[in-house]
């Protein structure tokens, strides 16, 4: 009995392991967070197992019947729509569950857009912070002030019709002189990276209303040395 969290491709069918596949071979069924999607990557891979959906609309009804079934010697896969499970995807709750009852979790390493955004962004990659999809409205200014004193390099997720809005407002809390990168439909036909302040993204994506899928990579506050910090110690 076991739950296996398997990465799916963030855009190229062929970005998934030979590992994964034979997972999904395996076990005895795919947990799903939209079985449309989940469908065209199993029958691309010849893959026929039964499927049910598992999203944030039921995840909090079914987790504990997904559970009693592991617990009854079935063993589950969970495939989100692109990129590792649990990362601003359902799935927190069931591994939750899961490592509560004393059932074995095991993610397989795969997709994720964030590490290759933040590695062709050009910006610094030795320590970074992911924060995820900003909040839509409460708490929303208040989270984008918090970034503003942040060291490291941050790594946001956007949809791409709040991406303008969302540029022009951490250009007011972070400063439109800020350096990031908008990386867009990675691993896909149409990937593209933008690379410049958060003034200028904003004001571009003003004018140029993207599509597809968005990871905002934003430099983090550069930590200047005060003239007290230079002078020597007595």
């Amino acid at each position: 009995m076991r739950l296996y969290l398997i990465p799916s491709p963030i855009g190229n069918l062929g970005d998934i392991t030979y590992r994964a596949v034979e997972v999904l071979k395996l076990v005895d069924c795919i947990l799903c967070e939209d079985t449309r999607n989940s469908v065209r990557l199993l029958n691309h891979y010849g893959i026929s197992k039964p499927i049910s959906p598992y999203h944030q609309h039921n995840e909090h009804k079914i987790t504990d019947h997904i559970v009693a079934q592991i617990k009854g010697g079935k063993s589950f896969a969970l495939l989100t729509d692109a990129g590792t499970p649990g990362i601003s995807d359902p799935g927190y709750l069931l591994v939750k569950a899961c490592r509560e009852n004393g059932i074995m979790v095991e993610c397989l390493p795969g997709a994720t857009a964030l590490i290759p955004a933040i590695v062709q962004s050009g910006l610094p990659c030795t320590a970074f912070v992911f924060e995820g999809f900003p909040p839509l409205k409460k708490g929303r200014q208040t989270f984008f002030n918090g970034l503003a004193l942040e060291p490291r390099t941050i790594v946001l997720y956007e949809a791409p019709y709040r991406l303008a809005k969302t540029l022009l407002e951490l250009a007011a809390a972070l400063g439109k002189e800020r350096l990031a990168a908008v990386c867009r439909e990675l691993t896909k036909l149409y990937e593209e990276t933008k690379v410049g302040t958060l003034g200028e993204l904003g004001e571009y994506y003003e004018k140029n209303t993207p599509k597809g899928e968005i990871v905002i990579v934003i430099s983090g506050k550069s930590r200047k040395k005060t003239a007290t910090e230079d002078e020597p110690e007595e």
